[in-house]
């Protein structure tokens, strides 16, 4: 791993405030221009900016200040870090155990069918395949496209749920909201519905007049033949 200076600016100030170091060493070191390093000790250039102690962070040894202290053509060199941090390795395709590669074309299927929203190089990374085989499963064009199943790549332990919802959130930013249309909505206006109460209150008090009208209705119909009976007994 290359090693780099810290904060070079904040350094620079640090050694030309604390050493006698030449400008031409200190620009080397920090990598700077030897005019930029003359306009920090002027003031031109160092306005906000706190020196940073080198010493402090582990990036020089007093020894490495006072040997070029005293040789103007030494060059400043970075003390070897205590601790080393291994480079991060480049993220490529998910390996897939020998035992499950079997089952990739059917996990490829089922996010082919049920997340058309992600794209070739997402389902690559989500199973460990190829965008030929995903093209070939695409256009049923694969060998075995026949007896292929759709099965969930989680449940094969072809990756996780949490790997399986960042990708399909990826892949729905900036993809428009689906109208009502596409949902299919049941929902009504609410003007149909304000409309619906009243029109629900006035049907019910329809039909407590009409019930009332056919109480009347049977009332008089019974004083009727409760006349008719008094005439026949006379």
């Amino acid at each position: 791993m290359a090693q780099t200076l810290l904060m070079p600016k904040a350094t620079a100030v640090w050694l030309v405030d604390n050493t006698a170091l030449s400008f031409d060493q200190i620009a080397n070191f920090c990598k700077l221009h030897a005019l930029e390093v003359k306009a920090i000790a002027d003031g031109e250039a160092s306005q906000g900016i706190k020196g940073l102690d080198p010493i402090t962070t582990g990036q020089l040894s007093r020894d490495e200040i006072a040997r070029a202290e005293a040789d103007p053509t030494y060059k400043l060199k970075l003390s070897e870090p205590k601790v080393r941090v291994p480079e991060s390795k480049r993220r490529g395709p998910r390996y897939t155990p020998v035992s499950k590669r079997q089952d990739r074309p059917n996990a490829i299927l089922w996010l082919v069918r049920n997340h058309p929203e992600l794209k070739d190089a997402q389902i690559s990374r989500l199973v460990g395949t190829t965008k030929t085989t995903i093209e070939q499963i695409r256009d049923r064009s694969h060998w075995n496209s026949a007896n292929l199943a759709p099965m969930d790549p989680v449940t094969l332990g072809l990756c996780t749920q949490i790997d399986l919802d960042l990708e399909v959130e990826k892949a729905s930013k900036g993809k428009p909201l689906p109208t009502a249309a596409e949902l299919g909505a049941t929902l009504q206006a609410a003007s149909e519905t304000e409309n619906l109460g009243f029109g629900y209150r006035r049907e019910e008090e329809e039909k407590e007049i009409d019930a009332n009208a056919v109480f009347a209705k049977l009332q008089s119909l019974k004083s009727t033949r409760n006349d008719d009976e008094e005439e026949d007994r006379f």
